[in-house]
């Protein structure tokens, strides 16, 4: 495995950045239709429902859901999904970064807890409280990015299994319509990402977090990425789960050690690591929890990823218009 440079998310040399930007671009062919399916139902309901993934609630943001709910004027009611799985104190912060937005109310849940799922349909009441009789039912839909826990949501939400819950993203094929009370329905959609990832990091992030399908990614890859993550924020957890102490580490000796706490090695090999297989350790143990409670990005991060973005652009604009003065006559 050719290693990264040490960086932070959204800081990777340019080629580093084409290899895996290209990798991480996943758009199943029934998520167009799905896309325009979702924009004539938003239409006809009132409050948008959008899970996220606590652990990355920016990078599993739909920028197309935004678009949709925005054009139809929607309030939104974020669900910050698997908060049992987050750092407790970055979800706070997040919370408080949404419910300053307008129109927009942001919950954190644990879809597999009914006492949280139960608190959803009074929490969209109050985004639409004249929508409350039985010539005006309350109109639900719940959107979002593939594998963040809408299946299971819906669910508890019906009180009976409707839909199928797994492993892999993009379960969900169709849209689907039902009454959870006497006043209120939900319609429930496929999982929807979008056709471009816009910033390197959120690729990784939603790698890590298994929102896009394997065969779209290079697992060691994604993994240096988390343990760079893990030694920057969370060290503490590599030392809890492997036993190893992470300073003097780096994102790709985290890997390797893994391999070798793990047994994870080649057979007919002298005993090489099997650093793809290490690598499927590492992230399996954080998709799990295994590794304790972690959050990918802050609010903090967030914006300095986007500031990085933005330098990094105005500075190939400005090299780009200089060029074109130096060849014009």
């Amino acid at each position: 495995m050719r290693p990264l440079p040490a960086a932070t998310p959204g800081n990777l040399n340019s080629s580093d950045t084409k290899r895996i930007n290209m990798a991480i671009q996943w758009f199943p062919g029934h998520m167009t239709s799905a896309r325009k399916k979702a924009a004539e139902t938003m239409e006809r309901i009132d409050v948008v429902i959008e899970v996220l993934d606590a652990r990355l609630p920016e990078a599993s943001t739909n920028p197309m859901i935004r678009d949709l709910r925005l054009f139809r004027q929607r309030p939104c009611l974020k669900l910050l999904n698997k908060s049992d799985l987050a750092d407790p104190q970055v979800t706070r912060a997040w919370l408080d970064f949404y419910n300053r937005q307008p129109g927009v109310k942001a919950f954190a849940i644990s879809s597999k807890k009914p006492g949280d799922v139960g608190r959803v349909p009074a929490l969209c009441q109050t985004l639409a409280p004249h929508r409350n009789d039985n010539l005006k039912p309350l109109r639900m839909m719940i959107m979002g990015i593939p594998n963040v826990g809408k299946s299971t949501l819906m669910n508890v939400l019906v009180k009976r299994r409707i839909a199928a819950v797994g492993d892999e993203p993009a379960i969900t094929k169709a849209q689907q319509s039902y009454d959870i009370g006497p006043r209120q329905t939900i319609v429930d959609t496929p999982g929807l990402l979008w056709p471009k990832i816009k910033y390197d990091s959120d690729g990784l992030m939603l790698a890590a977090s298994h929102a896009v399908g394997r065969n779209a990614v290079i697992d060691e890859e994604v993994a240096v990425f988390l343990a760079r993550i893990l030694l920057d924020r969370y060290p503490d957890c590599i030392k809890r789960r492997y036993s190893v102490a992470a300073a003097g580490l780096d994102a790709v000796a985290v890997v390797e050690t893994v391999a070798r706490k793990r047994g994870c090695v080649i057979k007919g090999r002298g005993g090489e690591l099997d650093l793809e297989k290490a690598a499927m350790v590492l992230l399996t143990d954080y998709r799990t929890g295994a590794l304790g409670r972690i959050s990918l990005e802050t609010p903090q991060t967030r914006q300095d990823m986007l500031d990085h973005y933005n330098r990094r652009t105005d500075g190939e604009a400005d090299a780009v218009a200089a060029t074109s003065t130096e060849s014009s006559p």
